[in-house]
């Protein structure tokens, strides 16, 4: 699975700004709304539920908020550079300013759970998320995250 299956550049956002975890969830879920008909609301309540079991705060200022939504076709993500790091109650307690979205459909079990891995595994490239933190637009951050370099296959 190729992160540019996952995303589009219409949901890719640069020096996004929020003030905490709650209006991050709440921007993306706006934004997430436009691209699959659902309303924000429907998509902020299942991020935000899913926060509540443990933060998707994976350390190293990354964060991979995701949830299952009926009336999602497909796995969908979004990718927000933040123009100030919040706190995003981590697995390391550092705050966060990398954040990929991930909206899967109902019965998506195991594409979701790859997919969780392969933004994972794109994310732990030190490298990679050092150019993200520098990227200058959306589209040079769309550019980087769908590299065919950026990390290698899954196996």
């Amino acid at each position: 699975m190729e992160i540019f299956n996952l995303i589009s550049p219409e949901f890719v956002f640069a020096h996004m700004k929020a003030a905490n975890k709650k209006t991050v969830l709440q921007e993306l879920s706006d934004k997430a709304a436009l691209l699959t008909g659902l309303t924000p609301a429907r998509i902020f309540d299942t991020l935000d539920e899913r926060e509540r079991l443990g933060s998707t705060g994976m350390g190293r200022g990354i964060a991979i908020p995701h949830g299952h939504l009926d009336g999602v076709e497909r796995i969908t993500g979004g990718f927000a550079q933040l123009s100030a790091p919040v706190d995003f109650e981590s697995i390391d307690e550092q705050p966060v300013d990398l954040i990929f979205l991930l909206l899967a459909p109902l019965g998506a079990g195991a594409d979701h759970l790859k997919a969780l891995a392969r933004v994972s595994r794109l994310l732990h490239n030190q490298s990679l998320c050092d150019k993200l933190r520098a990227a200058a637009d959306a589209a040079a951050l769309y550019a980087l995250l769908t590299e065919p370099t950026a990390s290698p296959q899954a196996a």
